[in-house]
């Protein structure tokens, strides 16, 4: 039996249930949220549904979600699991068991299901596991595809992310990169800010290499050597001419990293060589010509190097054409999940996956090394992980006790205060409060409390909102009320 995949844009599900009446509740609940439902009677059914042994990364899946209640006459679902997984790696996988059969969906978890739900269940519980199953498989499927896309290029160009202000970043990426125009790219260290220039290079169509150059990591005695060149003879050890970074990056794109780490006097010869396009070798007389696309970055704020005189401000200007600024982690959140998963795929062949907790613990992170610094960890943590699903316990430093919600929360709280453990105030975790002996004010303990998340977080509120665990606009209320009582401290509500 061949199924054709739907156009219409909803979720494709396909739901084994061999029971009459819990057919129907399936089938209404989840049409009623508007998903493509394909429902069967037995586990047979459902399996002749999946192409076997079709498990073509780059192809698209049958079915989004497969949900299967765990016994079922012929193929149980654990058999219709096997079969979803061989079909397609990115099918998600719900079980549906009665009470008595938990121990046997959790075995099937560890096979490789999203979920299971117990019957009898709640209409709001089906629907918010279906939706967060959902989200998994579409994770996974942008991370393929991304992945793909990746491979495809043979480059670095690929940047991953969901984020709307990072997309519309790209966007003007896209725009600039056919022109020659020059771009400054800023942003903190570890941002991302050379794949952005690999992303101009690689959508330019500038036929020559892409020649990266960190001004930071080479001597200053060495740069202009290794910028412009040397003929033989130039210097003491210049036994051979030497072809420095602009005619390599000839026909292609100069990519100068940390260019605020360049001394001034080498600035006058940049200026020199975006004006007039052209390069003098160290020891040469004669003048070389090159197509050169420039695009610099840097993690200072140029414009206060102009003004202090560490910088040029001709040069500045030059550069600066197009300003574009990568933002920090912390303020995009939501690509954080992302980019863990495609870190992760990128360290293992095993089709691992991050468990919740850790996704938001990871979210709430305000990430000072931004994406470098979750890569490293990602990385760190599926070289030492305990099982194919990543949780907190796998946050723990080698040799270090395992991270938990509330011992991290007890940690950090504990340090707050000193960390003496005696006496201290340990804030956020129920059942571990340690009050001190003398009286304390609660409303301006509240807004201590609200305002160093706010601060931990980069003034995320969104990611600050989820390490509370409150509403967005309760907090928003509670930052207006102070902001309205200055700084006086709340009030009481």
């Amino acid at each position: 039996m061949s199924v054709s995949v739907t156009t219409s844009g909803a979720a494709r599900l396909l739901v084994a249930e061999d029971d009459a009446s819990m057919r129907a509740v399936l089938r209404f609940n989840l049409e009623e949220e508007g998903y493509d439902v394909v429902i069967v009677g037995r586990g047979d059914d459902a399996i002749a549904l999946l192409p076997a042994g079709a498990g073509d990364r780059g192809a698209q899946p049958p079915f989004d979600l497969v949900i299967t209640d765990v016994k079922m006459p012929g193929a149980d679902g654990v058999a219709v699991l096997a079969a979803a997984r061989a079909c397609h790696p990115d099918i998600q996988i719900v079980l549906v068991t009665a009470f008595g059969s938990v121990d046997a969906a959790i075995e099937a978890i560890a096979l490789g299901a999203a979920d299971y739900v117990t019957k009898p269940f709640k209409r709001a519980e089906l629907k918010a596991r279906v939706r967060q199953a959902l989200d998994r498989a579409r994770l996974a499927r942008e991370n393929r595809n991304l992945r793909l896309r990746v491979e495809a290029a043979g480059d670095a160009s690929q940047i991953i992310s969901r984020s709307q202000r990072m997309n519309a970043l790209l966007d003007i990426v896209d725009r600039v990169a056919p022109s020659d125009i020059t771009v400054l790219i800023s942003g903190e260290s570890g941002t991302g800010k050379e794949l952005v220039a690999r992303r101009l290079h690689a959508v330019s169509g500038r036929r020559g290499a892409f020649v990266p150059v960190n001004c930071a990591a080479l001597p200053a005695n060495l740069l202009e050597s290794e910028l412009f060149g040397h003929e033989r003879g130039a210097f003491t050890g210049a036994d051979r001419r030497h072809r420095g970074r602009f005619e390599s990056a000839d026909g292609g794109t100069l990519f100068l990293d940390e260019i605020g780490e360049l001394p001034i006097e080498l600035q006058a010869k940049i200026l020199r060589v975006l004006e007039e396009g052209v390069v003098d070798r160290v020891g040469s007389q004669s003048r070389l010509t090159v197509d050169v696309r420039v695009v610099a970055a840097s993690n200072r704020d140029l414009a206060a190097e102009v003004a202090a005189g560490r910088f040029r401000e001709d040069l500045f200007h030059r550069l600066s054409v197009v300003p574009l600024h990568v933002a920090p982690l912390r303020e995009r959140s939501e690509d954080v999940e992302v980019l863990a998963l495609a870190f992760l795929a990128a360290a293992s062949d095993e089709p691992l996956a991050l468990a919740p907790a850790l996704v938001d613990e990871l979210r709430s992170r305000p990430w000072p090394g931004n994406v470098r610094e979750l890569k490293n960890l990602i990385l760190r943590m599926a070289v030492l992980r305990r099982g194919l699903v990543l949780d907190l316990a796998d946050l723990a430093p080698p040799g270090g006790a395992a991270i938990s919600r509330d011992s991290a929360a007890v940690n950090a709280a504990d340090a707050a205060v000193g960390g003496s453990g005696h006496g201290a105030l340990v804030l956020l975790v129920p059942g571990a409060l340690r009050l001190p002996d003398a009286p304390f004010c609660l409303p301006d303990l509240e807004r201590e409390i609200v305002l160093k998340a706010l601060e931990r977080h980069g003034g995320n509120q969104s990611a600050t909102a989820r390490y509370l665990g409150i509403p967005r606009h309760v907090l928003i209320y509670r930052l207006d009320r102070y902001e309205r009582e200055g700084g006086e401290g709340p009030s009481d509500p």
